[in-house]
C-alpha cells in the first residue's frame, strides 16, 4: 500500500478549516453593509406591490427520475446474481432539491441559522471491508447465513492499481460523513471505526443496524471491476423473503433512499454513473447479507471503480473524498427531512 502523503495537504478540508484572512473580515463587513440596503429594497418592493394583489410563485419541486435501478446487470459483473423487486412504488416520487437551494459548504454541516434537522435521527455508516482483513483469512472466509443462501463473512476488498486500499478509502470518507451529519445533530452509528483486528461479518453489518434502530443507513464501498468500466452506482435491496431474510418492509423507502443518494453524489462529485453495471446509475440485488439481513432502509453504494484510472485518481484526492462525503450526508438530510 503506498503511503497516503496527500491527505496531509493543507487544502483538505477535513484535516484543516481554511483560516479567515483580512480580506475575509473586508467582506464581511461590505457584505453588512449589502444586507442592511437589501433589506430596505425589500421593504420597498412590498409595499409596492401591496395594492397589486399578486402572490410570489414558489419555484417547482424538481422530482427526481427513477432510474429502474432493479433490472439486474445481464453481465453478471456485479459478483453474484441478483434479484428483481418489481415496481419501485414510493420511489418513484422522490423528490430532488430545488436547483437553487442551498448546500452546506464542507467545512460544516449544520444549516443556516445553527439549524441541526436531523436532530433525533440515527444514521448508520458502514465503512466497507477492513484493512485487517488480510490478516484473518480464514476468519473472513468462513460461511454466514444470509437468508437466501451463504456467503463469505467478509472479504478483503480491493484496491488502486498503487495500492491504495477500498478499506481505507471507506473509512476515510465514512469519518468525513459522519462529522457533517453530526454537526446537523444526528446520532451515527458505525459499523466498524478501524478499531477491529478484522470484520465485522455481513450478517453482523446488518444487526448493527437493526439493533441501533437506525432511520436510514449507507454501506460505503469502491468496486473492483475491469479497468475499463468506471462510474458509481448505487444498490438497492431485492425484495427477500427467505429464511432469516425478509426485506418487505425496507424495499420501497430502500428505493427512495437509493435515487436520492444517486442524485445527491452525482450533483456532489461529478462522478458519471456506472458504464457496465445497473441503468443510470441504480442496481437492485438480492445477494448481499447486509442488504438482505437489514430491517432499516438501507443501500451501497459504489463510489467507483478503483481499477480505472480516472476513478481512481478522484478516489485517492482528499478534496474528492470531501465531496463523496459531503454528498452522502446531503442525501441522507434529504432522505430524513423530506416526506
Amino acid at each position: 500500500m503506498t503511503p497516503r502523503t496527500a491527505d496531509a495537504q493543507s487544502d483538505d478540508p477535513f484535516t484543516e478549516p481554511p483560516r479567515r484572512s483580512r480580506g475575509f473580515r473586508v467582506a464581511v463587513s461590505s457584505g453588512a453593509v449589502l444586507s442592511v440596503c437589501l433589506v430596505g429594497w425589500l421593504g420597498w418592493q412590498a409595499l409596492a406591490n401591496s395594492g397589486s394583489g399578486s402572490a410570489g410563485t414558489a419555484a417547482p419541486r424538481v422530482s427526481a427520475a427513477y432510474g429502474e435501478g432493479d433490472l439486474v446487470d445481464s453481465l453478471g459483473l456485479g459478483g453474484g446474481a441478483g434479484g428483481a423487486s418489481g415496481s419501485p412504488g414510493a420511489s418513484a416520487g422522490v423528490s430532488a432539491p430545488p436547483s437553487g437551494s442551498a448546500q452546506p459548504s464542507a467545512g460544516g454541516g449544520s444549516a443556516a441559522g445553527g439549524a441541526r434537522p436531523l436532530t433525533g435521527r440515527t444514521v448508520l455508516l458502514d465503512p466497507g471491508h477492513n484493512s485487517g482483513n488480510v490478516r484473518h483469512t480464514s476468519d473472513i472466509a468462513r460461511q454466514v447465513d444470509i437468508g437466501n443462501s451463504r456467503k463469505e463473512c467478509d472479504t478483503t476488498g480491493t484496491s488502486t492499481n498503487d495500492g491504495y486500499s477500498e478499506s481505507d478509502f471507506t473509512l476515510d470518507v465514512v469519518h468525513r460523513a459522519r462529522q457533517i451529519l453530526q454537526d446537523r445533530g444526528a446520532t451515527v452509528v458505525l459499523t466498524q471505526d478501524g478499531d477491529r483486528a478484522w470484520g465485522p461479518c455481513i450478517d453482523e453489518r446488518a444487526r448493527i443496524g437493526n439493533e441501533a434502530k437506525a432511520d436510514a443507513a449507507v454501506s460505503v464501498h469502491g468496486d473492483g471491476a475491469p479497468g475499463s468500466a468506471s462510474g458509481f452506482h448505487v444498490i438497492m435491496p431485492a425484495k427477500v423473503v427467505a429464511g432469516k431474510a425478509d426485506t418487505s418492509a425496507i424495499v420501497d423507502p430502500s428505493h427512495k433512499l437509493g435515487v436520492t443518494l444517486r442524485d445527491g453524489f452525482k450533483a456532489a462529485t461529478g462522478e458519471p454513473f456506472a458504464d457496465y453495471i445497473g441503468q443510470q446509475g441504480l442496481d437492485t440485488r438480492s445477494d448481499l447479507g447486509g442488504l438482505n439481513l437489514s430491517r432499516v432502509p438501507k443501500v451501497f453504494i459504489e463510489c467507483g471503480n478503483m481499477r480505472n484510472s480516472g476513478d481512481a485518481q478522484r478516489m485517492t484526492d482528499p478534496q474528492w473524498r470531501q465531496r463523496a462525503a459531503q454528498g452522502i450526508a446531503d442525501s441522507l438530510t434529504a432522505f430524513l427531512t423530506t416526506g
